[in-house]
């Protein structure tokens, strides 16, 4: 690619129906939506796209839908998975369907092995000619990346172009990501966007989370790259109560897909099974939240 990743590359919900079966048509609401609120990317089939609870098929029919209707904005598909080769082979498809780039966290390993888990990265750059994300994010993978590690990864595995930090202190772990590696390693922000004022400080290269008000992050990232800092902080400071709640652990997913319907950008906000649903009260303080800070 000629240009680096840079901006908000939103990350991307996957709908469903009430049945639970796939709703592709409220795909392009969302691409739409990227677009008109100045997003430079968008990111399918991560955490927040559930991807763990789709079948291949369904991973496939959601990837054609969302590069279909992407307007020439690039996009990344996650393709983790729990072993080397069946990551290998989401990546290999993800290139074949035209992804820009591939997001690949590290896979639950019992053990943690740092030797194998750079093997595991080397393998698909191997094979693939698109770049990856590595996306560091031990709440979910049960793995910690250190910074060596990290840098190792970039410095000896040229495909090894981005990373997506969600190892909170994010602004600390970036200074030391950057000690080692420089700044031609991008990294990315995610965890909702709730560090993205302090990780834009720290050298970030933008957001890849998926609040469901893309335009606000878009406006941070935006007045930071202005040297406004000032007014980024108004724009950051004014919605953080609804950033960190909607990345409330456990429902934050069931939260966000509210939202995105309340926005009538997805017909339905379910969350597919067993994900959990939002109650009443949590939809009522939602509201409460969204219009004290002008939503």
């Amino acid at each position: 690619m000629a240009d680096k990743f840079s901006g908000v590359h939103w990350m991307l919900a996957t709908p469903f129906k009430e049945n639970e079966e796939l709703d592709l048509e409220s795909i392009g609401n969302l691409m739409e939506k990227a677009y008109t609120s100045g997003c430079e990317g968008v990111v399918a089939l991560g955490v927040t796209g559930e991807a763990a609870r789709l079948t291949d098929a369904e991973r496939k029919a959601v990837a054609k839908e969302v590069i279909s209707n992407s307007r020439g904005m690039p996009v990344t598909l996650g393709t983790t998975a729990a072993g080397t080769s069946a990551t290998l082979a989401y990546s290999l498809e993800a290139q074949e369907l035209g992804a820009a780039a591939v997001m690949i966290s590290a896979p639950a390993m019992g053990k943690p092995n740092p030797d194998s888990l750079f093997t595991h990265y080397n393998r698909i750059a191997g094979a693939v000619d698109i770049p990856i994300v590595v996306q560091d994010y031990p709440q979910t993978s049960g793995v910690h990346m250190a910074p060596p590690f990290i840098a190792r990864l970039f410095q000896e595995i040229p495909s090894v172009q981005y990373l997506k930090l969600e190892d909170p202190p994010t602004p600390t772990k970036i200074t030391a990501i950057r000690a080692l590696a420089g700044d031609d390693l991008a990294i990315f922000g995610g965890l909702g966007g709730m560090y993205l004022l302090d990780e834009l400080t720290r050298g970030s290269a933008g957001a890849m989370t998926g609040f469901a008000y893309p335009e606000v992050l878009v406006s941070i990232c935006r007045h930071m790259a202005e040297g406004d800092r000032k007014q980024a902080e108004e724009v950051f400071y004014k919605h953080l109560p609804l950033l960190l709640f909607e990345f409330q652990e456990g429902i934050g997913v069931g939260i966000r897909k509210y939202a995105l319907q309340q926005r009538g950008l997805i017909s339905c906000g379910r969350v597919r099974h067993p994900g959990p649903q939002i109650t009443d009260e949590t939809r009522s303080e939602f509201h409460q939240l969204a219009k004290s800070v002008g939503l």
